[in-house]
């Protein structure tokens, strides 16, 4: 069967955002007497969501502080900042633009308040049908709910259905919802990460041609 539904993973995929979470983090931590992190740090850490997230910078950084209150001061500041240094891709919203016969979602592991925001503040949102974000459904990626979610919402089954991502938590949660999966390679997580993925493109503008020739 052909491709009705494509799922696309936001941060590391659609949009690079790892300079406006980089800072984001670094004012949070700022009160701690931590050294700064760097955006490559940064992109280590990301895409299990802000809770995880400050988990992770507290483990790393030895840093005796409230995950909670961490949450908070890095929702604050990222939440005035968003889309400061945060850039679309190349060729992301021409593929877009080309998809418009597929229904098309984003699942993300950042908050759904957050990614909307994002994809309309960068001019996304507008070809889009769904937006998930991590705390829409119970589960987040790697788990395939949300993805089963999207799928009931826009009317696709599982051999209609494909994730496009940067991550092996994408890969996981497709492959778990029994989809199609393509990695890009120029997102956050390194190429041996994205090894289990049925197609892997270096562009977003590749997708074309993997749905035209490759999942009729």
């Amino acid at each position: 069967m052909s491709i009705k539904l494509i799922i696309f993973d936001l941060d590391g995929t659609l949009v690079d955002s790892s300079i406006d979470i980089c800072n984001a983090i670094n004012y949070a931590i700022k009160p701690y007497g931590v050294q700064p992190i760097t955006v490559q740090e940064t992109i280590s850490l990301v895409g299990e969501g802000i809770t995880r997230l400050m988990e992770k910078v507290i483990e790393r950084e030895g840093i005796s502080a409230d995950r909670d209150e961490l949450t908070e001061r890095f929702l604050k500041y990222y939440s005035s900042h968003l889309i400061d240094n945060t850039t679309v891709y190349p060729g992301v919203i021409e593929t877009l633009k080309k998809l418009n016969n597929h229904k098309k979602a984003v699942i993300s592991n950042k908050r759904e308040v957050l990614s909307i925001r994002t994809l309309d503040e960068l001019g996304i949102l507008e070809y889009l049908d769904l937006v998930v974000g991590s705390d829409t459904m119970a589960e987040r990626k790697p788990s395939p709910v949300p993805l089963q979610y999207a799928m009931e919402k826009l009317g696709a089954a599982p051999d209609e259905t494909v994730i496009v991502g940067d991550s092996n938590f994408d890969i996981e949660a497709g492959k778990a919802a029994g989809i199609k999966t393509v990695a890009v390679t120029y997102g956050y997580r390194p190429l041996d990460l994205l090894k289990g993925a049925d197609f892997i493109i270096d562009r977003m503008d590749a997708l074309i041609d993997i749905l035209r020739r490759r999942l009729k």
